[in-house]
Formats: structure tokens, sequence, C-alpha cells
């Protein structure tokens, strides 16, 4: 058993025997009960009049983890077909509505207002947020100008942690196929005049090798995982005020599915956080600071022609970096006009340490590669409620910054540098703004319309570092531009009976696109071997596009839903040769559909499916990822009050789902990577 898990069950073991014991009636009744509000932010005053889909602590307990429960939305996706069970911490970042999916991600991902983006690359440790620990989740997809603040570029993740204080809240265990382990639980307590609450999770698996049997060599590994997280928080009242303080550390390991490559990244977070909410005679307001320090190791490899053997490509085996920033609001109701205004900072401070050129038995060469990047705005936003009608426009500025940009290269042996670049400093200013409008009819229905924009400041991992993995090379580009997106959209839903449904068409156009651009080939021992690529505003992307999800009770025991996401996205016309090509990993077309069926009061039985259209692995176009389609089942049975046991078979099918190809293999054909097989797990469950 490993370090980090050993760590991680005591630590579980801790958190449900200390909420078991806050529950204890006994102690309840000497302890004066404390009433003390939520510490996430008020919601944006105008939010009803844009694509907005709600998830609850029931549905997002539905895979084990969070990105994978998150899925449900089409259009969100990781940037590839792959969840954080297997992918790459540098490719976890998250993006809506398939506009153009990219590692560091295009979506803001908050938890009661701290972003969870990493302050390096901007990607999202998905590991280290358990559902045990989320209440829900609102995904606002469309440009966040407004409230929410730089790099909502496609849209925003709100996530909302529980504030149970009645002992253990929810807490489970299970097993299952490829050697995989799991548990979590949540739960909180009062002591005296304060709120405490607690979650902690840990996850083990052996994975599967992602090559076919038919392709694979010895230089092939499984994707293992060890993972683990638990977090603190506590709040109480000061004199009507809210004062809330928020801890949280996380260590995560991973295996590439080859010899010799691998990941670790671990973080520490915090925040606290003042609040007051409105009243008749006052405003509301609200005050957070945050801090967010993480580090990642990787290890890559390049491949054998034969895929006999590794040989080490790059060890980046330290990246510390620090992000450090604080929000404030102001609420308040004018009559029929709600308002909010405010104002967010952040700053990211990170730097890579790796060696390279692996020659003779050993690392010949080492880099070091970061900067540093200031975002900051401030916005206003107001909600007129006038009969049937809201009425919304949102208005901010931001500013950008990067200093301190370096990439520095030098020999191991002579410690003398081979290069050593310091980047000029470069700032700009982006105002953006969303406007909206909604007409609720009498018989359930409502109409809506939507026009916004967003950006997002280059991350500090494409800016200043160069990398590698197997034989393709990817450069960094101090020069990026920030992304930045307009769209409109129009949305019709409703509830009528039991039937709820929202649908919504879109036109997005993403300006000054960051992407991964082939400039060259790699080569080794005279011949091409792999792409060489550099981060480049790669130009527009123009995105047409339609959304909508449904649910129905067909009966008191019977109820479906179903949802669907096709995005047609082009690049436009530029000097990359990229027009009317589609950008990597973005699908024309992605469906979801569910049932769920309680035949007798104890007994619970589920299905899923999940259509995923072809894409491209690449920006040109070349190597074609064909459909997908995977089928999951659930069953659960109450055998007790609070207690379930749980059955799931996930790819019922065992379908292969092509997650990637490489290039230039000796036979001509690329080598295909697969995503997770037929997994069978088993849990027991308790939720109070």
């Amino acid at each position: 058993m490993s370090v980090a898990w050993t760590r991680l069950t005591i630590l579980l073991a801790l958190v449900l025997f200390g909420m078991g014991a806050g529950s204890d009636p006994a102690v309840a009744d000497e302890i004066e009960t404390v009433t003390v509000t939520s510490v996430r932010p008020p919601d944006p005053v105008g939010n009803d009049a844009f694509s907005v889909i709600n998830l609850d602590s029931v549905q997002l307990s539905e895979a084990d983890r969070l990105d994978a429960a998150l899925e449900q939305v089409p259009g969100l996706s990781l940037f590839r077909r792959t969840t954080s069970l297997s992918t790459n911490p540098t490719t976890q970042g998250v993006s809506l509505r398939d506009i153009a999916p990219s590692g560091a991600g295009r979506a803001l991902v908050l938890l009661d207002g701290l972003p969870l983006n990493d302050p390096f690359g901007n990607w999202v440790i998905w590991g280290a947020l358990p559902y045990e620990d989320i209440a829900g989740a609102e995904i606002v997809r469309g440009a966040g100008a407004g409230p929410y603040g730089a790099g909502a570029l496609t849209g925003t993740i709100s996530l909302d942690e529980r504030s149970d204080t009645n002992g253990v809240s929810q807490a489970d265990a299970s097993a299952g196929s490829l050697g995989t382990y799991r548990a979590g639980a949540a739960g909180g307590t009062e002591l005296d005049a304060v709120d405490l609450f607690a979650s902690a999770a840990g996850q083990r698996s052996n994975g599967w090798i992602p090559v076919s049997a038919a392709q694979r060599g010895p230089a092939d590994n499984h994707v293992w995982l060890d993972s683990g997280s638990a977090s603190l928080r506590a709040q109480t009242q000061l004199d009507g005020m809210l004062a809330s303080a928020r801890l949280e550390y996380y260590d995560q390991a991973q295996g590439a599915g080859l010899v010799g490559a691998e990941a670790k990244t671990d973080g520490l977070l915090g925040s606290l956080t003042f609040a007051s909410a409105t009243a008749s005679s006052n405003l509301g307001w609200r005050a957070q600071g945050w801090f967010f320090n993480s580090n990642l190791a990787n290890t890559s490899v390049s491949v054998a022609p034969d895929r006999d053997t590794t040989t080490p490509a790059d060890d980046q085996y330290s990246t510390p970096a620090l992000g450090l920033g604080l929000n404030a609001a102001l609420v308040g109701t004018a009559g029929n006009l709600h308002w909010e205004a405010g104002t967010d900072v952040r700053h990211d401070d990170g730097v890579s340490n790796e060696l390279y050129q692996f020659t003779g038995g050993a690392f010949q060469s080492g880099r070091k590669s970061g900067g540093q990047m200031f975002v900051g705005g401030l916005y206003g936003e107001g909600a007129l409620d006038w009969e049937n009608w809201l009425l919304t426009a949102g208005v901010r500025g931001d500013y950008w910054g990067t200093s301190q940009g370096h990439l520095l290269q030098y020999s191991l042996a002579t410690g003398v540098a081979t290069a050593n670049d310091r980047y000029r400093a470069r700032d700009g200013v982006v105002p953006t703004v969303r406007l909206g409008a909604r007409h609720d009819f009498s018989d359930g229905e409502f109409l809506r319309a939507a026009a916004y924009a967003g950006f997002r400041a280059p991350s500090l991992n494409e800016l200043y570092r160069p990398f590698r993995v197997g034989n393709n090379v990817t450069d960094a580009n101090a020069n990026l531009s920030p992304e930045e997106l307009y769209g409109a959209e129009a949305g019709w839903g409703g509830t009528i009976e039991r039937l709820t449904w929202d649908a919504t068409g879109f036109f997005n156009q993403l300006h000054n696109a960051v992407g991964n651009v082939t400039i060259g080939s790699v080569f080794c021992g005279g011949k091409p071997c792999g792409t060489l690529y550099q981060r480049q505003n790669a130009g527009d992307v123009n995105a047409v596009g339609a959304e909508g999800d449904a649910t129905e009770a067909l009966t008191d025991t019977l109820a479906l839903r179903g949802a669907f996401s096709v995005t047609d996205a082009r690049f436009q016309d530029n000097a990359r040769n990229l027009s009317g090509k589609r950008p990597a990993q973005s699908p024309r077309l992605v469906t979801t559909g569910g049932v769920v069926w309680t035949p007798l009061p104890d007994w619970q039985f589920g299905g899923d499916v999940r259509w995923i259209g072809a894409q491209f692995e690449d920006d040109l176009n070349q190597y074609r990822l064909g459909s997908a389609l995977v089928a999951d089942l659930r069953a659960e049975w109450h055998f007790r009050e609070s207690l379930s046991l749980i059955g799931e078979i996930d790819n019922v099918a065992d379908a292969a789902v092509n997650t990637g190809e490489t290039s230039f293999e000796p036979n001509g054909s690329p080598v295909v990577s697969l995503g997770a097989p037929r997994t069978f797990e088993i849990a027991i469950a308790y939720a109070n």
C-alpha cells in the first residue's frame, strides 16, 4: 500500500470518528446551536437569462471522479476523451461547448469563489475535489463577463461545498476491477459557536494499458493512479457577519502508460472569507482572500520504433507555483432592480525545473522556465425584474500583465548557460460585457437571448515552458496574446407537467485562439520520428452550434433524461494553413441519455449512454479519432436507513474508445491510445 494511500486512510478514519463524535446527542445538548449561512458567493443577478445547468449532489455522486460526473453536460470535457482517472495533469483543463478544447482549459472553475485553475498551467486537479465534499454545481455556458472574472472564456463551473453540521453527511467505500479502491467521507459538527466541516477521500487504481494488444510492446505500461485529498473549513458568525476559513491539501501520482513516464502533483489551498447577507435596511457584501500553492513533477520518455524500450526524454522534477488573489462584491436591491459590483485580482508566479537531452545514459542539460502573470478587474452587473421580464447587463474591465519571463538552459557538466532568454514585460486592458433578456410565459415556458464577451490570459506554462511527450516536441511562445471570445445565443425552455426542457442555439467566435501549431518534424538518427509544434495564436475559430437537455418523469417510478451538444467549429483564414479545419479534440456532436427506474421503494436501477462524434488529434486534421459509444449500468439497494449497496458496470459493451494517435510509426500506421475498458465496481454508501 502506498504512503499516500495510507495517509488518506488515516485521515478518512479521523474524519469519520471525529464527525461521528460531534453528532453524539449527549454532546449536542451541551452546545448552543448557531445558525451559519453559506459562504458561497451571491448568485449573479442576471444568470437566468443565460444557458445554465444545475447538478445536485446526487447527480454528482454518479461517478467516482467529479469531472466524469460533470460530463452529463454535453460539450463539457477535458482536453482529451479521458477523465482524470488516466489523464496527465497537464491535460486536465476543462472547456465548454467544444469550441476548441485545450490542455490549459478555457473554463473557470470555482469552489465557493476560490479559483481552482492551477497557477502555473491553468489545468484543474480533479482528484482534489471529492464528490462527497460538493453540494452542487452550476454550469454557465458562454463567456463569463461580469462577476465570474477573467478566465471564464467558454463558461464557468461554480461548485458549492456542503455545509452540514450534524455529523457525517456522506461516506462511501468501493472496490472494483483494475485493482481500483476508493473511500471518501464528508461531514460537520459544531464546537461552541464555530461550525466545522471536513472531507477526505483517496483512490487507488492499477489502471489499464492504453494500447491494443496488437500494437503494444514492452515499452507500454499501465495508466495507474494513486490520489488523495483532505479539507477542513471553520466558520462562525461575528455580529451578523459570517467569517470562514478553509484549508485543503491534495497529493496525486499517476502513470502515463509508458515505462518510465509518470506524473506527481500536490497542492495546498486556503481561503479566508467574510460576508454579510443583504437585508432590507442595508447592502450585502462579501470579501475573500485566497492562496493556491502547487507543485508538479512530470517525466516523459521517447519510444523505440519497435515499442520495445523507452528512453528518458524529460524530467520535470519540480514546478513550484503560487497563486494569490482576492475578490470582493457589493450587492443591493432598489425596487425591482438587483445589482452587484465588485473586483477580483490574481497574481501567479511559477517556474519549471527540468532535465533534458538524455544521451550516454544520463541527462546532459538543465532548464528553468517561468515567470509571473497578474490579472485584475472591476465589474458591475444589474438585473431588472419587470412583470414577466428579466433584463440584465454587466460590464467589466481587466488589466493583464506578464513579467519576469525567462528561459535558462545550461550544461549539467559545466554549468555554462547555452541559452539565457529574458522576455520583456507585456500588458494590456480588455473590456468585456454581457447582456441578456428573458420572458416567462404563463404556461411555464420561457424565451431568452444573450450576447457576451470574455477573455483568458495565457498560462505561464503556455508562455514559457517547452516540453517533449514521446517523440513530439512543443515549443513555448512568450509573445502569446490573450484569447477573446464574442458570442450570442437564444434559448427556449420550460416545464409542462412532468416534462422539463431547455434548448439553446449559439454563435461564438474565439479570437487569437492559443493552440499547438505544427511547424515541422522531430528527427531521430536523421529520420523524422515525431512532430514539432509551437504554441501560437492560431487565428480565429468560428463556432455555430446548439445544445439542449430534457427530463421527463413518465411515471412515478420511471424517469428519462437526455441532452445533446452539436458544434461546428472551424478556423478562419490565416497564415498557418488551418483555414476550414476543425480545432484539435473538438467533436461535432455529443449526446447523453439516461433512465432511472425505481420499481420498489428500496431498489433503484439506472443506465446512461454517451455518444461522442469523431474528432481530430492534431491541428492539421491528419489523425482522425472515430466516434465512440459508451453505456453504463447502475443498481442501488437501500438495505437499511441511510445505507445503500451499489453495483456499477461502466462501458458495458467494452467499447474501444480511441483517445489519441501518435504518428511516425515504422509501418506507417499510428499507434492508437484507448480509454478505459469494461469495469465493475461495488460500493457501500452512507447518506445522512
